[in-house]
Formats: C-alpha cells, sequence, structure tokens
C-alpha cells in the first residue's frame, strides 16, 4: 500500500501542477485581451500584440487576476489606470523599446 501511495503522489502532484498551469494560461489570455484593447485605445497605429505582451510580462500574478477578471467587473477606469501604471515599470518600458515600439503617451 505504501509503495503504491509513493508512486501515485508524484502523479497527482503532476496533475495539480498541470491544472494550475492551465488556470493561468486562462487568466493569462484573459489579461491580454483586456491590455491589448487598452492599448489599441490609448496608442492607435501602435503595433499592441508586442506591447501587451512587455505590459503582461512586467505585472504580477495578482494583478493579471484583476486585469482577466475586470471584463466580469466592468472595472474600465481603473483597470486602464493599472495597465499604464504596468507600461511605466522600468522592466516594461525596456521590454517595450526593445520591441522596437515608442509609445509618446501615457
Amino acid at each position: 500500500m505504501r509503495m503504491a501511495l509513493a508512486l501515485l503522489a508524484p502523479l497527482a502532484l503532476a496533475a495539480c501542477d498541470v491544472a494550475q498551469q492551465a488556470a493561468d494560461d486562462v487568466a493569462r489570455g484573459q489579461a491580454k485581451r483586456a491590455v491589448n484593447s487598452v492599448v489599441a485605445e490609448r496608442f492607435p497605429g501602435v503595433d499592441a500584440a508586442p506591447v501587451t505582451d512587455c505590459i503582461i510580462d512586467a505585472a504580477s500574478a495578482q494583478e493579471i487576476l484583476q486585469i482577466a477578471g475586470s471584463s466580469a467587473t466592468g472595472a474600465r477606469a481603473e483597470i486602464t489606470q493599472m495597465v499604464l501604471q504596468i507600461a511605466q515599470r522600468p522592466e516594461a518600458v525596456t521590454c517595450i523599446a526593445g520591441a522596437g515600439v515608442t509609445l509618446l503617451k501615457l
């Protein structure tokens, strides 16, 4: 019995990791759509995709969850402000510049 539990424990942990990764991917996908919308609205003519990726990469897990949940809560102004603040972080600025994008107004 102990041997069976010892063999099953890693499988159970792997299943939890897979489920967590799937949940993270869903949240990041929803957050990307929200960020992309903000970037497209605030910076017309800019290729929003690389900017969005940089902002998502610079955001914390909590911020990603808040942004992802914005579609359900309708907190548009707060999310826009959050996205713009994240975009001003040094790691986001460096990433955006590295993508060859210049944002003139934040």
